[in-house]
Order: structure tokens, then C-alpha cells, then sequence
């Protein structure tokens, strides 16, 4: 990652030309990882979605996008234990499992959960997903096939049999996705997710 100040300077103006080319500047980013968040942050925008800073399995990530409305009339429950011996706190919501990691305790992770949901615009909704976290073929196929007018799924291999699967390069010799928001390697301060163009997917031109 570039850390010159001529890097740091030139991604100023990166994330400025962003936030110029963005037009909807409300949306509702649903998404099972962090790139809800890191999005969201990166253009300005408001946190309209309970999907920030947390994380579901795919399966589970699944069953929350086929039946949204009866999870969001769940309160997240702690869980006293980790994520796999990772720092992510969990939580149970009805029969899936909530992931936190970037907040300061679960209760706090809860109570943004419960707060952000109340903003959620279903007539304003994008949908992020990517085929990591035990994701599997049908899942991608299944997410393929959901009802949402805006979705992709970001993955690291093409996959040309599905509308909503966008290949992103630099994976290839992984079993899935790295972690997009990550800072890739060069001079130029980027994240993997910058390979994607999801402003003018939030524009609504971009549609899966």
C-alpha cells in the first residue's frame, strides 16, 4: 500500500471523485462483511443498514436475504463465545448467527444493530455478498436467484452462468475472495473493492 504523501494525497482526491460521481446518496447496502461499512464510509454516506461492521456465514447470509423482514423483527441475542477462536463476537438471531468485530463490546454491537435497522428503505436496496465465509456454489447459485433488483456477488473466479457474479482478479489461486476491504500493494493507496465500480452500482447502472 502507498503511504507517501503524494499517495495519501491522490487518494483524497480518489475518494473525492467518488463521492462527486455518487448520486444516490441514501441507499440501503446490505451486505454478510465488512464492505457495507467500509463503503458506506468511503463515500460519506449514512449507515442506513443494520449490515455494518458485521458478518454471517453464507448459509446463513442466505436465509437472511430470503426472509429479511422476520430476522429484522429479531433482537440479536450474545453469545458468550468466538467466532472459531477469532475476535468476532457472535450473536444468535433466530436460527442464524450474527458476527461483530469492530465494536467495543457486544452489547454496543447490538444496540447499532437495533438503531440502524430502523432506516432500512427497501425501495433503496443494494445488496453485497462475496463467495467467502464457507461459501459454496449453490450458494452463489441461490443468491443467483433472489428477488433483490440490485445484487452482486464478488467473486474470485468468473462464473458466467449467473447474472449477479462479478470476477474480481487477484484471487485466483485462492479457494475464494480475500478480504476486500484490504489495501492491495503499489503505490496508489487502493482497496481490493476499488477494482469494483460499486458507485455507479449504487447509481442503480449497474444491475445483477
Amino acid at each position: 500500500m502507498g503511504n507517501s504523501f503524494l499517495a495519501r494525497a491522490e487518494h483524497k482526491l480518489f475518494i473525492k471523485a467518488k463521492r462527486a460521481k455518487l448520486k444516490n446518496t441514501t441507499p440501503t447496502i446490505i451486505s454478510n462483511n465488512c464492505l457495507g461499512g467500509i463503503i458506506s464510509h468511503d463515500l460519506g454516506i449514512q449507515f442506513n443498514s443494520p449490515c455494518i461492521n458485521q458478518g454471517m456465514i453464507a448459509r446463513d447470509y442466505i436465509k437472511f436475504l430470503k426472509n429479511m423482514d422476520h430476522y429484522l423483527s429479531l433482537t440479536p441475542v450474545p453469545l458468550n463465545t468466538l467466532y472459531r477462536d477469532t475476535k468476532f463476537m457472535m450473536t444468535q438471531l433466530g436460527d442464524i448467527i450474527c458476527l461483530f468485530a469492530h465494536e467495543e463490546s457486544v452489547e454496543a454491537a447490538i444496540s447499532k444493530w437495533e438503531k440502524r435497522k430502523a432506516r432500512i428503505n427497501k425501495n433503496n436496496m443494494y445488496v453485497f455478498m462475496t463467495d467467502s465465509l464457507e461459501c459454496t456454489y449453490d450458494d452463489i447459485k441461490e443468491f443467483d436467484s433472489l428477488p433483490y433488483e440490485h445484487k452482486v456477488i464478488i467473486t474470485h473466479k468468473p462464473y458466467p452462468e449467473f447474472k449477479s457474479a462479478h470476477y474480481l482478479t487477484g484471487f485466483e489461486n485462492k479457494e475464494e475472495v480475500g478480504v476486500l476491504s484490504d489495501w492491495k500493494s503499489g503505490f496508489l493507496k487502493r482497496r481490493y473493492i476499488d477494482d469494483y465500480d460499486y458507485v455507479s452500482f449504487l447509481n442503480g447502472n449497474l444491475n445483477a
